[in-house]
């Protein structure tokens, strides 16, 4: 559970949400799906296909008994089942479930209390087979089961996570290799995963902003994991779906990125838990519940945006094993977040699986009630939020994962905007609360409507907050889209979520989650994403197959179009991200244009594509490309001009620029990198202009800029 080029923009593709109105009348449970043939291999975005709206069996098999005054007993026994107040587990309760059109039960196990930790963690006789015997209960009546590792006190939840993967390698993998071992015969429809949520407990930062020491134990322990399940002796041992959470399962954009799933494994999922937004869902000192307002739709919208971005954007599946909004007596309010929350999830193709803690009336932020376990009754008020949830799954103009990759939109450049940080800005989480944003910014609402904050950045992404004239009402909003270093905010986000009129915002901030250093913000014109233009890229694919990487080559494109036409584009390869080596010129008088490229500013592909943004004459066309050697010249070898790096003629600040990014990413700026403006052999000969006799270093760039301030008659230089 958790606690707490030419003035356009060219959208590549767009679908718009569907909307649907929650009515009041009663609905039939939908039928869940019959299981699948136990040799019918299902991929893993069918199986999460089938998932679709899931039940946790909360506070049961999870439940630990603490009756120690300093802390939780090292072992018990089956009461622990029912010692956090619940019953005993029954079939009937399963149908119960089944019956009301359930699909998935969740099965959360705490096994620290159940293991001898002097005999490899080995699980307790009894529990195991009690365990067993709710998963077969579950499995048996055709449905899909999760079964993982929850509520693992000073284990997986300790304050010293960042220094505990040897301690707890032991326990997960002995845990892990039992269950493995007892569950190998059941096929798809049984899913584990790696833990539930774990972090730091009992630190300041418990449910925000891990060390990454804390994040490289989770991925380590997850890694962990997938290794022994892949490694089991089961038929099913390749195909089963593992389900990998990042630090506390966050559904926070700046925690999941830090979810390392293991490449090239086709059946990983990402497990998030977002009982979102927060303060409608369960913040107890949030005073009014009854309105499930726009703010709040936009800040789930968000949310789940950003879940859809971390994962299914890199075609990772995502199951959120844990949501809910906790019974504040307001049935059509928790109705009304229901209904976008599955709109959206059933749109992206992500499975649900509600938390029910079996406690039905408000307790301060933890009623999550839906199913009475003892009368086997569905509470009433909680059973119009199931029945909404439903509904949305049967309505037939909602596609399952018709939304799942996100629309790609062309921004206008940062640079175009009115620009409100120029000089480069680092920011700190660990510095609050003065440190972790940036200082308040004047931006108002007549500079923000129609439009967009740019914000240029690296380390973690930022969110953006806006204030009034007298710095109140703090409203955070979180990036729509993010690319290239560059996070988009949208003023039409920014209203939803603010409390009142729009004209009174007057203040922006931006602030980190982690360590963000921001490189320029500004304000620029908004996206138009409802209706797109129509993308008049042309593309041209490349066979490279035929490349000699031992022999210096370049690539030769030749287009043709009408003599004096302008023409830009790139010519762009996939290599471990999409790079761009962008052209631009006119069309001779001989109708042609020709592109060269070095082989070694495409390395290691054996494809490329050719690309025309834009193009004068609109029946401009790639005609011809080819592989060609380059034969080397003899002649005199080149003088050389000391300081004149990037051998433009001159020697100005640029020159240090390039010898600084030549030092620090060779791989794009040495001789022979990917970047367009990489350090060629003659350049690196004209860097060496400290008299040192050590190669291009540091001091190269220092002694040009003593040059031009005039500390040196000339170069080369001695520095001392």
């Amino acid at each position: 559970m958790f606690d707490t080029s030419k003035g356009f923009k060219r959208i590549v593709s767009i679908s718009a949400a569907a909307l649907c109105m929650l009515t009041s009348i009663r609905i039939a449970p939908m039928t869940a799906p019959e299981a699948d043939a136990a040799d019918d291999i299902m991929t893993a975005w069918e199986i999460t296909e089938n998932m679709q709206l899931g039940w946790n069996l909360g506070n049961s098999f999870d439940a630990y008994v603490s009756t120690k005054a300093d802390g939780v007993l090292d072992h018990s026994g089956l009461e622990a089942e029912t010692c956090w107040g619940n019953p005993k587990t029954t079939q009937e309760l399963i149908d119960a479930v089944k019956a009301k059109g359930f699909n998935t039960i969740r099965v959360p196990v705490t096994w620290f209390q159940h293991v001898d930790k002097e005999n490899g963690f080995k699980i307790d006789e009894e529990w195991l087979a009690r365990v067993k015997e709710v998963v077969d209960m579950c499995y048996n009546s055709g449905l899909y089961v999760i079964l993982n590792m929850h509520h693992e006190e000073g284990w997986q939840n300790s304050p010293t996570l960042g220094e505990d993967y040897d301690r707890l390698k032991p326990f997960v993998g002995g845990v892990w290799t039992q269950l493995a071992e007892t569950f190998a015969d059941y096929d798809q429809r049984l899913i584990f995963e790696s833990m539930n949520e774990p972090r730091a407990t009992g630190t300041s930062h418990e449910w925000w902003g891990p060390t990454q020491a804390e994040c490289d134990t989770i991925n380590k322990l997850n890694a962990d994991v997938v290794d022994i399940i892949r490694n089991s002796d089961s038929p099913y041992a390749e195909t089963r779906l593992i389900m990998l959470p990042s630090y506390c399962a966050s559904s926070d954009t700046t925690m999941m990125s830090k979810n390392v799933i293991p490449e090239g494994d086709d059946y990983l999922a990402a497990s998030v838990h977002a009982y979102s937004p927060y303060a409608f869902t369960m913040d107890p000192s949030v005073k009014d519940h009854s309105t499930f307002t726009s703010g709040y739709e936009n800040e789930l919208r968000t949310i789940l945006d950003g879940v859809r971005k971390t994962f299914l954007d890199k075609d990772i599946p995502v199951v959120i094993g844990e949501f809910s909004a906790s019974n504040y007596d307001n049935t059509e309010a928790r109705c009304n977040w229901a209904t976008t929350y599955l709109e959206v999830t059933k749109a992206y193709g992500i499975p649900c699986v509600l938390w029910d803690n079996n406690v039905a009336s408000n307790n301060g932020g933890e009623s999550h009630g839906y199913l009475n376990r003892s009368s086997l009754t569905w509470n009433e008020g909680s059973v119009d939020v199931v029945d909404t949830m439903l509904k949305v799954l049967a309505d037939d103009s909602i596609k399952w994962g018709s939304e799942r990759k996100s629309p790609v939109i062309e921004h206008e450049d940062i640079s175009t905007g009115v620009q409100l940080i120029e000089k480069e800005l680092t920011i700190d989480a660990a510095l609050s609360p003065d440190g972790n944003c940036t200082p308040g910014l004047n931006a108002t609402w007549a500079m923000l409507e129609g439009g967009d904050v740019a914000i240029k950045y690296t380390g973690d992404q930022p969110v953006i907050a806006v204030v009034d004239d007298s710095w109140n009402n703090w409203t955070e909003i979180k990036p729509y889209d993010d690319k290239d270093g560059i996070a988009y905010y949208s003023a039409e986000h920014i209203a939803a979520a603010w409390s009142g009129e729009p004209s009174e915002i007057a203040h922006l901030f931006a602030r980190t989650n982690g360590v963000t250093t921001i490189g320029a913000m500004a304000i620029i014109g908004g996206a138009e994403v409802d209706e797109p233009p129509v993308d008049n890229t042309k593309k041209y694919n490349l066979d490279l197959s035929n490349r000699a990487d031992d022999i210096e080559q370049k690539l030769v494109v030749k287009f043709e179009g009408k003599a004096g036409s302008v023409i830009n584009g790139c010519i762009g390869y996939m290599g471990a991200e999409w790079t761009n080596i962008e052209y631009e010129g006119v069309i001779g008088e001989d109708g042609t244009f020709i592109v060269e490229v070095p082989m070694n500013k495409l390395p290691n592909v054996a494809s490329a594509q050719a690309q025309i943004w834009w193009c004068d004459d609109e029946n401009g066309e790639m005609t011809s490309y080819e592989i060609v050697d380059v034969v080397a010249t003899p002649g005199p070898a080149p003088e050389v001009n000391y300081g004149d790096a990037n051998c433009d003629g001159n020697v100005t600040l640029a020159d240090a620029v390039l010898i600084m990014q030549y030092l620090g990413n060779p791989d794009a700026y040495g001789v022979g990198g990917t970047d367009a403006n990489a350090m060629t052999a003659q350049g690196e000969a004209n860097s060496d202009c400290c008299d040192n006799g050590d190669g291009v270093t540091n001091k190269d760039a220092l002694a040009i800029q003593s040059y031009l301030l005039k500390l040196v008659a000339a170069l080369p230089t001695v520095s001392e």
